[in-house]
């Protein structure tokens, strides 16, 4: 039950990180500082990524996915930090050497601005659902805490995400990641070791969903119908296929190179090797927290039943186990553990950093889909018609953060009771689909492949993706949206003696 003491933590934490945001915000003065930062060090940029990428995807959507899938779960979180060392390790020494302050840019050096505005249009797409994931997520938490109607909650969600974000664009991402490293890893680490503690170790939690699946009317709503099926769901990392489940962590990999929140991070560092040693960092903090999450909405399945599976035992004349508490939905595994688990003052902090990771992670996104609408759509589309912008480049990257918010407000209605990690799987895979090997050429295979079959290249990896999901084809669609990448650019190869 939230008490006053949550509250209060909750406040606290909150408030925190916003007036890191606002100072920081102080010393933005133009576009690019706005946008790139300046001279970060590697903590900063560990701050900037981290912040960003470790959002409500990686805390409450794991938790919501380990309680139906297990271990499994945990592979959101190792995408992300293998991405987060692809990064820094492979494409930050290239990307900094190229001079531009976007990926699109990278692309439009080699292939032109066509290429670079139906790339910008197809990622935006990918970062769009990102975004509306956030919302979910921020929505989720507001919900369970202080019982808001779920439009208010996400309208109340994307006005806090505008205000961290619109006060100092990176520089708040940044700094304010650093503070919510902290502050994540304290709740990350002590709802882990209070479910450790409390679920008698990975053996017990494991006891604890064998028995709630003793009632054969919720075996049969989760597909359960023998002891065998509870260890191949929730005590392997392969539960739902390993072509599934390793195409999820390879969507994330490739997405995080592919994303242009987490470059800019690369691009505020002082140095090369300052960028690198920031995104190592990154990578060797995520999975912990992808640990923590996984092992709460394991426990949480082991103790708990959702409203609809508590509606369809009442169906069946059936009475709900005594000790099994009811979660509204999945999604609140996660904070419901808090409120019940953890003492009062701590668990205030622990939903208060869960909160700022929700807003960081959102703030981010929008940022950087804000500076691909700004400089790669609608500054071309400015160019064709030989128009000048009416307003400068800061006042249009703001507007177009509130539009991005806005239009995902309305787009989370459409898409309540998807799993989270599914969202961030998807939207990952599309940005990687799009833009890999786009970007990949135009760093190490410059002038190798006509324009036309790079654009090519991006709407066939976008379309295959699309399609593989909706007809649910065998194996994760990234697979199709790189293979279909691949062919298309393939048809225009050019000889290297043309180039000598």
């Amino acid at each position: 039950m939230l008490t006053a003491t949550h509250i209060i933590g909750i406040l606290l934490t909150v408030g925190l990180l916003l007036a890191v945001s606002v100072l920081s915000g102080r010393k933005v003065k133009d576009a690019r500082s706005f946008t790139t930062g300046g001279r970060a060090g590697s903590w900063m940029v560990c701050g900037a990524i981290l912040g960003t990428l470790v959002g409500g995807q990686s805390t409450i959507g794991t938790a919501q996915l380990a309680f139906s899938f297990g271990l499994s779960a945990w592979w959101f979180t190792i995408g992300a930090a293998l991405g987060a060392l692809v990064l820094g390790l492979v494409y930050a020494a290239p990307l900094r050497r190229s001079g531009c302050s976007t990926l699109m840019e990278v692309v439009r050096q080699q292939y032109g601005r066509r290429a670079e505005t139906v790339g910008s249009i197809l990622f935006l797409v990918g970062i769009f659902i990102s975004i509306t994931s956030q919302l979910l997520s921020s929505s989720a938490m507001l919900s369970s805490l202080f019982g808001l109607p779920v439009g208010w909650a996400l309208a109340i969600g994307a006005l806090l995400i505008a205000a961290m974000v619109l006060g100092g664009g990176i520089r708040s991402a940044g700094a304010g990641g650093i503070v919510k490293l902290v502050l994540l890893y304290v709740s990350s680490l002590a709802a882990g070791i209070a479910v450790w503690h409390i679920g008698h170790g990975l053996g017990g939690i494991r006891d604890s969903i064998t028995q709630i699946y003793a009632s054969p009317q919720l075996a049969a709503l989760n597909d359960i119908t023998c002891a065998e099926d509870i260890h191949r769901r929730y005590g392997t990392f392969l539960a739902r296929g390993p072509l599934k489940d390793l195409g999820g962590c390879l969507s994330l990999t490739l997405g995080v190179v592919c994303t242009q929140t987490y470059a800019q991070g690369i691009w505020s560092a002082a140095t090369t090797r300052k960028a690198k040693l920031g995104a190592v960092y990154c990578a060797a903090l995520i999975p912990l927290i992808g640990a923590a999450c996984t092992l709460v909405g394991m426990y949480m399945r082991g103790h708990y039943v959702t409203a609809d599976e508590l509606s369809a035992l009442q169906a069946a004349g059936c009475q709900l186990p005594e000790g099994i508490g009811v979660l509204e939905n999945s999604l609140q595994a996660f904070p419901t553990f808090i409120l019940a688990h953890l003492p009062a003052w701590l668990g205030g902090i622990a939903l208060g950093a869960m909160l700022v990771n929700i807003l960081g992670c959102g703030s981010g996104l929008v940022l950087g889909a804000a500076t691909i609408l700004t400089r790669d759509v609608y500054g071309n589309l400015l160019s064709l018609l030989r128009r000048s912008p009416r307003l400068g480049q800061l006042a249009q990257t703001r507007l177009s953060i509130l539009l991005l918010l806005a239009l995902a407000v309305v787009a989370a209605h459409f898409v309540q009771g998807s799993f989270i990690n599914d969202l961030g799987f998807l939207s990952l895979g599309l940005r990687a689909a799009a833009l890999l090997l786009p970007l990949s050429t135009a760093l190490w295979m410059p002038a190798r492949f006509s324009p036309r079959a790079v654009t090519a290249s991006m709407v066939a990896g976008t379309v295959a993706m699309l399609a593989a999901g909706m007809l649910k084809l065998p194996a994760d669609p990234m697979y199709y949206g790189l293979l279909a990448s691949a062919a298309a650019m393939l048809t225009g190869t050019k000889s290297k003696d043309i180039h000598r």
